[in-house]
């Protein structure tokens, strides 16, 4: 995660109030130096408005502009929306954060002495010391062919597979975060096993239909926006696929969709972000509000459930992002003053140099503090393009 540089970077949009040529000069150049062939990024204001910009295409042969409501495959963001249900189940008495896999999962499950004691806050917060993925010869396979093709590396990643991972896993003697989609595909199981329903409805009926969430889901043939979605791009990976060739959209297993399937459009995350920010007094405004709690205080990376928090001298972003097959994603919330950020990017890159530089500026201009956050550096942005940016705003 970036930030500015210096304080007077981070002071720019309290001098000049133009949202449009802030967000411009922090995602344009991404488009023109070749990193993504299409971004979009979001801003939910403390008003409630809602505004978004669009650079580059969605696809080089349609050089169709991505805006507000285009489709793209946003990975990772996908475990905020099962950490919501997971969430209200709990809240709804169904399930407990202190639940074990002893105790979650059938009897016919064989499990290791470690993982019956793997609780379900600990799936939530990448703190059950699993691994992001089992690490043998298969998943080295085919990461390898990954690399070549794009193709996605969890597709053996089945029930049985990971079943059986789990009957001979062994905890690291010292826990700690570790990010982990086994943990997140273990968490989607339960939730299909304790309430006899799919992920995918779990999350249309709990969360998109409640909310007016239209253009999400993991089906997306069956979106509105599927016909126009933003596709896919080789980045900084994989590594022997030359930038900015297509690569397939990554397919997943019924048991790991959890993790990572979902599609989205910016309008539609700043409206769970919305939710986030203001949760009602209902079982959903609490399930929201709970999964935004800190669970173990850190400076950086701090967890809660399917969010990390950074703070940046005494401002604190609450942050998911998200990179599967062709596709980079984030989304930051300053709790405090009432704002979120999206950036959804149809290209695979690890750096994310738009949200947090841009939560801050916004925070500058409501405080009116030059200070600039001193635990990350970035290097200072070159001379912008003086020429007007293609914007679509809101």
């Amino acid at each position: 995660m970036e930030v500015d540089a210096t304080p007077e970077q981070a002071m720019h949009y309290a001098r000049s109030g133009d949202l449009s040529t802030e967000v411009a000069s922090l995602a344009r150049p991404l488009v023109e130096r070749g990193k993504t062939p299409g971004i979009v990024v979001g801003v939910l204001l403390p008003d409630g408005s809602m505004h978004f910009f669009g650079y580059g295409v969605t696809d080089p042969k349609s050089a169709i502009r991505p805006g507000g409501d285009t489709l793209f495959a946003t990975g990772s963001l996908s475990k905020g929306f099962l950490g919501v249900v997971t969430a209200l189940q709990v809240h709804q008495g169904a399930l407990s954060w202190n639940d074990t896999l002893g105790q979650l999962l059938p009897p016919s499950v064989p499990l290791s002495s470690d993982a019956k004691k793997i609780t379900l806050i600990q799936l939530a917060t990448h703190t059950s010391g699993l691994p992001n993925q089992p690490m043998n010869f298969q998943t080295c396979d085919y990461f390898i062919q990954y690399l070549f093709t794009g193709k996605n590396f969890y597709r053996h990643l089945s029930r049985d597979y990971v079943f059986h991972y789990l009957a001979h896993f062994k905890a690291p003697q010292r826990p700690d975060v570790h990010y982990s989609n086994l943990g997140y595909a273990l968490m989607g199981y339960v939730l299909e096993q304790r309430t006899g329903v799919s992920v995918d409805d779990l999350v249309e009926r709990e969360i998109a239909r409640p909310l007016g969430l239209k253009n999400t889901g993991y089906r997306p043939e069956t979106l509105p926006g599927f016909s126009t979605r933003a596709h896919g791009f080789a980045g900084d990976e994989p590594k022997f696929v030359s930038r900015g060739k297509p690569v397939p959209d990554w397919q997943f297993t019924d048991f790991m969709k959890g993790t990572g399937g979902i599609y989205s459009s910016a309008r539609d995350l700043l409206t769970f972000a919305a939710a986030a920010l203001h949760p009602e007094d209902t079982p959903l405004g609490a399930a929201f509000a709970d999964t935004l709690r800190v669970r173990a205080p850190r400076t950086q990376e701090a967890p809660a459930v399917a969010w990390f928090v950074d703070d940046l001298d005494g401002q604190r972003i609450t942050y998911q992002i998200g990179v599967v097959g062709g596709f980079t994603s984030y989304l930051g919330l300053d709790v405090e003053r009432q704002t979120a950020v999206v950036v959804l990017q149809n290209s695979f890159n690890w750096t994310n140099t738009v949200g947090h530089k841009l939560l801050v500026r916004l925070s500058r201009a409501q405080t009116g503090s030059p200070s600039s956050p001193t635990f990350v550096r970035a290097k200072p942005s070159p001379t912008e393009n003086e020429s007007p940016p293609a914007v679509r705003s809101e």
